[in-house]
Protein backbone atom coordinates (compact mmCIF):
# COMPACT_ATOMS: atom_id res chain seq x y z
CA UNK A 1 0.00 0.00 0.00
CA UNK A 2 1.27 3.64 -1.17
CA UNK A 3 1.24 6.50 1.59
CA UNK A 4 -0.27 9.58 1.06
CA UNK A 5 2.90 11.51 1.27
CA UNK A 6 4.68 8.91 -1.68
CA UNK A 7 1.58 9.95 -4.14
CA UNK A 8 1.75 13.71 -3.51
CA UNK A 9 5.60 13.28 -4.18
CA UNK A 10 5.21 11.57 -7.20
CA UNK A 11 1.93 13.66 -8.45
CA UNK A 12 4.35 16.99 -7.85
CA UNK A 13 7.21 15.66 -9.11
CA UNK A 14 6.29 14.10 -12.18
CA UNK A 15 5.20 16.14 -15.04
CA UNK A 16 5.55 13.95 -17.87
CA UNK A 17 3.15 10.72 -18.36
CA UNK A 18 3.32 8.12 -21.24
CA UNK A 19 0.18 7.17 -20.97
CA UNK A 20 -0.16 3.18 -22.56
CA UNK A 21 -3.86 2.28 -23.93
CA UNK A 22 -5.03 5.95 -24.43
CA UNK A 23 -8.28 6.34 -26.02
CA UNK A 24 -9.42 8.88 -28.52
CA UNK A 25 -12.65 8.15 -27.16
CA UNK A 26 -13.83 11.24 -24.99
CA UNK A 27 -16.23 8.39 -22.87
CA UNK A 28 -13.38 5.89 -22.09
CA UNK A 29 -11.74 6.21 -18.72
CA UNK A 30 -8.37 7.33 -19.90
CA UNK A 31 -9.36 9.92 -22.31
CA UNK A 32 -11.29 11.43 -19.32
CA UNK A 33 -7.92 10.60 -17.31
CA UNK A 34 -5.39 12.21 -19.59
CA UNK A 35 -7.71 15.52 -20.44
CA UNK A 36 -8.19 16.05 -16.39
CA UNK A 37 -4.42 15.75 -15.97
CA UNK A 38 -3.57 17.71 -19.04
CA UNK A 39 -6.32 20.55 -17.62
CA UNK A 40 -3.86 20.36 -14.38
CA UNK A 41 -0.41 20.71 -16.19
CA UNK A 42 0.73 17.65 -16.87
CA UNK A 43 2.25 16.26 -20.21
CA UNK A 44 0.25 13.54 -21.63
CA UNK A 45 1.89 11.04 -24.57
CA UNK A 46 -0.52 8.73 -25.51
CA UNK A 47 0.67 5.38 -26.66
CA UNK A 48 -1.29 3.40 -28.68
CA UNK A 49 -0.94 2.32 -31.82
CA UNK A 50 -4.68 3.30 -33.11
CA UNK A 51 -4.23 7.04 -33.06
CA UNK A 52 -1.84 9.23 -34.63
CA UNK A 53 -2.78 11.99 -32.01
CA UNK A 54 -4.99 12.53 -28.62
CA UNK A 55 -5.69 15.30 -27.09
CA UNK A 56 -3.49 17.19 -29.21
CA UNK A 57 -0.49 15.16 -28.47
CA UNK A 58 1.17 12.70 -31.20
CA UNK A 59 0.39 9.16 -30.29
CA UNK A 60 3.34 6.44 -30.14
CA UNK A 61 3.14 2.94 -31.16
CA UNK A 62 5.48 1.76 -28.11
CA UNK A 63 6.62 3.20 -25.24
CA UNK A 64 10.07 2.44 -26.79
CA UNK A 65 9.10 4.68 -29.68
CA UNK A 66 8.59 7.97 -27.53
CA UNK A 67 11.59 10.40 -28.04
CA UNK A 68 11.64 11.65 -24.75
CA UNK A 69 12.19 11.56 -21.21
CA UNK A 70 9.49 10.18 -19.20
CA UNK A 71 8.34 10.52 -15.64
CA UNK A 72 5.12 8.30 -15.42
CA UNK A 73 4.72 5.20 -17.23
CA UNK A 74 -0.04 4.91 -16.42
CA UNK A 75 -1.45 1.83 -17.98
CA UNK A 76 -4.57 1.74 -19.55
CA UNK A 77 -4.08 -1.97 -20.40
CA UNK A 78 -4.78 -5.92 -18.90
CA UNK A 79 -3.08 -7.18 -15.86
CA UNK A 80 -1.39 -9.96 -17.71
CA UNK A 81 0.06 -7.06 -20.17
CA UNK A 82 2.24 -5.28 -17.54
CA UNK A 83 4.86 -6.72 -16.91
CA UNK A 84 6.30 -6.24 -21.08
CA UNK A 85 5.37 -2.55 -20.12
CA UNK A 86 7.75 -3.05 -16.75
CA UNK A 87 10.34 -3.89 -18.64
CA UNK A 88 9.93 -1.17 -21.46
CA UNK A 89 9.13 1.61 -18.61
CA UNK A 90 13.20 0.50 -17.57
CA UNK A 91 14.20 0.70 -20.47
CA UNK A 92 13.24 4.66 -21.60
CA UNK A 93 14.09 5.12 -17.73
CA UNK A 94 10.69 6.17 -16.62
CA UNK A 95 10.46 6.83 -12.54
CA UNK A 96 7.56 5.29 -11.79
CA UNK A 97 4.98 2.55 -13.11
CA UNK A 98 1.80 3.70 -12.36
CA UNK A 99 -1.08 0.82 -12.80
CA UNK A 100 -5.01 2.38 -13.20
CA UNK A 101 -7.76 0.75 -10.78
CA UNK A 102 -8.16 -2.96 -10.96
CA UNK A 103 -4.81 -3.58 -12.71
CA UNK A 104 -2.32 -5.11 -10.23
CA UNK A 105 0.25 -7.58 -11.67
CA UNK A 106 3.20 -8.97 -8.96
CA UNK A 107 5.52 -9.73 -11.84
CA UNK A 108 4.97 -7.05 -13.39
CA UNK A 109 6.16 -4.86 -9.48
CA UNK A 110 9.06 -6.81 -8.71
CA UNK A 111 10.34 -6.11 -11.96
CA UNK A 112 9.60 -2.54 -11.91
CA UNK A 113 11.03 -2.49 -8.17
CA UNK A 114 14.47 -4.07 -9.22
CA UNK A 115 14.71 -1.88 -12.21
CA UNK A 116 15.06 1.31 -9.91
CA UNK A 117 11.11 2.17 -10.36
CA UNK A 118 8.51 2.87 -8.30
CA UNK A 119 5.16 1.46 -8.58
CA UNK A 120 1.73 2.39 -7.48
CA UNK A 121 -1.02 -0.58 -8.08
CA UNK A 122 -4.88 -0.20 -8.14
CA UNK A 123 -5.40 3.61 -8.57
CA UNK A 124 -6.12 6.53 -11.00
CA UNK A 125 -3.89 9.31 -11.11
CA UNK A 126 -6.78 11.74 -11.65
CA UNK A 127 -8.96 10.49 -8.72
CA UNK A 128 -5.35 10.73 -6.60
CA UNK A 129 -4.76 13.88 -7.63
CA UNK A 130 -8.23 15.15 -6.95
CA UNK A 131 -8.24 13.78 -3.48
CA UNK A 132 -5.04 14.90 -2.51
CA UNK A 133 -4.94 18.46 -4.02
CA UNK A 134 -8.50 19.06 -4.24
CA UNK A 135 -11.08 18.50 -7.00
CA UNK A 136 -13.04 15.95 -5.74
CA UNK A 137 -16.99 17.46 -4.86
CA UNK A 138 -20.26 15.05 -3.98
CA UNK A 139 -20.27 13.52 -7.31
CA UNK A 140 -16.52 12.50 -6.78
CA UNK A 141 -15.57 8.98 -5.27
CA UNK A 142 -15.47 8.27 -1.79
CA UNK A 143 -12.18 8.42 -0.49
CA UNK A 144 -11.90 6.97 2.87
CA UNK A 145 -9.45 9.85 4.00
CA UNK A 146 -10.76 11.62 6.53
CA UNK A 147 -7.91 13.75 8.35
CA UNK A 148 -7.83 16.86 9.93
CA UNK A 149 -3.93 17.14 9.56
CA UNK A 150 -3.18 19.86 6.84
CA UNK A 151 -0.64 18.62 4.05
CA UNK A 152 3.15 19.14 4.23
CA UNK A 153 3.59 21.94 2.12
CA UNK A 154 6.90 21.77 -0.10
CA UNK A 155 7.46 24.51 -2.52
CA UNK A 156 7.36 23.39 -5.90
Amino acid sequence: MTDIQTLRRILRQSKTIAMVGLSANWYRPSFFAAKYLQDHGYRVIPVTPRYESVLGEKAWPSLLDVPEPVDVVDCFRRSEEIPALARQAIRIEAKVLWMQLGIENAEAETIARAGGLEVISNRCMKIEYARLFGGLNFIGVDTKVISSKRPLWVPY
